[in-house]
């Protein structure tokens, strides 16, 4: 994957090879060269997804303080995405 690809690939783009990734590599059928190259591709996936969520925060604070008067709650693990 280059570069223009991995700024290009949206998140949910890379969230979705990376759950396809993460079911080929529990199947445990690939060759150990394979399911090294895969789990290589996986963390630059899971890299750019977490770049892309840094991103969208930053950019709602952004708009949060223009606004002047908005706050960003940090939710705890309980209220997490499940």
């Amino acid at each position: 994957m280059s570069k223009s690809e991995q700024t290009e690939l949206s998140f949910e783009a890379a969230m979705q090879q990376l759950e396809t990734i993460v079911s080929e590599l529990e199947q445990g059928e690939l060759p150990l060269e394979q399911a090294l190259q895969k789990f290589e591709q996986a963390i630059k996936l899971s890299r750019i997804s977490q770049e892309k969520l840094q991103q969208a925060e930053q950019k709602v604070t952004q708009l949060l303080q223009q606004n002047g008067t908005e706050q960003l709650v940090e939710m705890s693990k309980s209220e997490g995405l499940e």
